[in-house]
Order: structure tokens, then C-alpha cells, then sequence
């Protein structure tokens, strides 16, 4: 059993609140789940998240240690790019789903780290990696997960604030009018299919912008540096297919003409730059283009 007291600076502060600013091990939400259990008493009484704490009150509190979850530990392959406690960043290679899913239980991501990191500290009461951001199925490239609490917390919140910069290589189809430009629109799914997005959604959706260059320009193809401005799901392949460029091998929203016999989407995540959360170290990431699309760039210049 842990113990604090309130200092008279923070009364008037909600105890969920107070707790997640004197011990940032855990996320607001995480204290919420604790206080809720009966984890933590303000004078040896139970209490609720929105109890407003006084100077000199005696918090008494018990992080119960995190429980395994029902997601099988399975030794798969993993590019690692750097690991220490906190965070660890791999290269994702394309086909690899990240989380387990209805159709994808096995074989994932998750199933992966849950086998490497034998440091897990534990995600809101699981003993889990926190995926903090995803990349779809045939998206190769950069990935961060978080081994504990706090790191997940400070990842979150910086994802969020747009603090954490994403920068993509996509081959799309066909010759660009400008060597440069920002696609901006709102992304929600698909009035006819509910497993796309798209930038007319059924209803509401979410801002979403791109940054792109040309790379290179081919005869029938492009090379660009995509930089992200927000994370939507499927964001830039929607955005491609929105300015007429769809990314080669996209068959989900490509068109005929725009495969070129390539054996998944033309998109790799090439840079991630982060703030670490623990040392406060300004970090970039980067993964080298794999074999797929070099060999299908080769091919292009070998055309141009």
C-alpha cells in the first residue's frame, strides 16, 4: 500500500486528476479504473474519481500487478529498430496485421511483442504492448508501441498534439500537374461500403491533411514524400485515390490501370521523429524501402 498526502496547493483538484499529476505512472483513465475497484482510499475511506482532495488528506492507493490477456505470446520475426524500457520501435513489414481482430486472432503485430518485450510493465491493468498508432496490413514501415503506462500515456498525448512527425514514400499512378501540394478533407467511411473511408462520408468525419512532393516523376507513375498533418484511417491511400493518383497495387481504392502487377499497396512509412518519454530525447526513426517497391522504382527508371 502506497501512501501520499495532498499538499494545500492542490486542494479543490479532483482526486483522479491529482493522482494522475502526482504519479504519472498511470493515465487519469487508468486511476479512474483503480479508484472505481476500490484501489484507493482518501483517509481509509473509498471514494469516487470526482471527490475534490483537501491539503493534509491521506491518499492510500494499490496498482494491482497487471493481469496476462487472452492473446497467445507467438515468436514471430520482428525488425527491430531500437528498444530500451519504455518504448520500442520496429519496422513493420507488409502483411503483418497489427492487433488482433475477427479473421486475424493469430499471427499479428501483438502476438509478436507479447513473445519479445519480456519487460511489459502493463497497459491499463494488462500486461499488453500499447499500440499507440497503426499501420494497415500491407503498410510497410516505422512503428512505435509503448512497454508501459506512462510511455503509452506521453505517446498518446503527443500523437494527439500532433507532436509526432510521419513521413511516407508512396508510387501512385499516373503524371502529376504539380510538383508539390496539400490535399485537406474531411475522412469518415463510406456511404456504400462501411470497411472503406472516404472524403464524401455517410456522415460527419474528421479532418484529415497530407503533405506531398514529387520525388521523382515517371512516364506513367510517381514517387512522393507524403507528410502527415493527421492520422485518419487509410488517410493517404483515400487521399491519393481523391487527387486521381491512387497508390499502385491499391486494390481497395485504385482503379484498373493502377496496379502495375504490384503485390500490395505501393506505402511504406519511411521516418518517425518523436520526443522519447522518459528522457525528453528528440528521436528519428527511419526503415529503408523494401524489396517490393525498390524493385518496381527500378523498373520505372529503367522506363522513365
Amino acid at each position: 500500500m502506497h501512501r501520499l498526502t495532498v499538499n494545500p496547493a492542490d486542494a479543490g483538484a479532483r482526486l483522479d486528476a491529482w493522482l494522475a499529476k502526482a504519479q504519472p505512472g498511470c493515465s487519469r483513465s487508468r486511476w479512474q479504473q483503480l479508484i472505481r475497484e476500490g484501489h484507493v482510499k482518501v483517509n481509509g475511506a473509498p471514494c469516487k474519481s470526482r471527490h475534490s482532495v483537501s491539503g493534509g488528506e491521506e491518499v492510500e492507493f494499490e496498482i494491482p500487478a497487471a493481469e496476462p490477456v487472452a492473446v497467445t505470446a507467438e515468436e514471430i520475426p520482428l525488425n527491430i529498430l531500437y528498444e530500451d524500457r519504455d518504448i520500442i520501435v520496429i519496422n513493420k513489414s507488409a502483411g503483418l496485421v497489427v492487433h488482433p481482430a475477427p479473421g486475424n486472432y493469430s499471427g499479428t503485430l501483438v502476438n509478436a511483442l507479447l513473445h519479445h518485450c519480456r519487460d511489459l510493465e502493463g497497459i491499463g491493468g494488462e500486461l499488453r504492448p500499447g499500440i499507440v498508432h497503426r499501420l494497415d496490413k500491407d503498410t510497410s514501415g516505422v512503428m512505435v508501441a509503448a512497454k508501459n503506462e506512462r510511455a503509452m500515456q506521453f505517446l498518446v498525448d503527443a500523437f494527439k498534439n500532433r507532436e509526432v512527425q510521419k513521413e511516407y514514400l508512396a508510387l501512385v499512378s499516373g503524371q502529376m500537374d504539380r510538383k508539390s501540394g496539400t490535399i485537406s478533407t474531411m475522412i469518415g467511411r463510406s456511404r456504400g461500403d462501411r470497411k472503406k473511408m472516404s472524403t464524401r462520408p455517410a456522415s460527419g468525419g474528421r479532418e484529415a491533411i497530407s503533405h506531398y512532393t514529387v520525388q521523382q516523376q515517371f512516364k506513367d507513375a510517381a514517387l512522393l514524400r507524403v507528410k502527415l498533418e493527421t492520422g485518419r484511417t487509410h488517410q493517404i491511400r483515400v487521399h491519393m485515390a481523391h487527387i486521381g493518383h491512387p497508390i499502385i497495387g491499391d486494390r481497395q481504392y485504385g482503379r484498373a490501370g493502377s496496379l502495375f502487377d504490384a503485390p500490395r499497396q505501393m506505402l511504406h512509412a519511411e521516418i518517425l521523429t518523436l520526443t522519447h518519454p522518459a528522457s525528453g530525447e528528440k528521436m528519428i526513426f527511419s526503415a529503408p524501402l523494401p524489396e517490393d517497391m525498390r524493385s518496381l522504382l527500378e523498373k520505372f527508371t529503367a522506363g522513365k
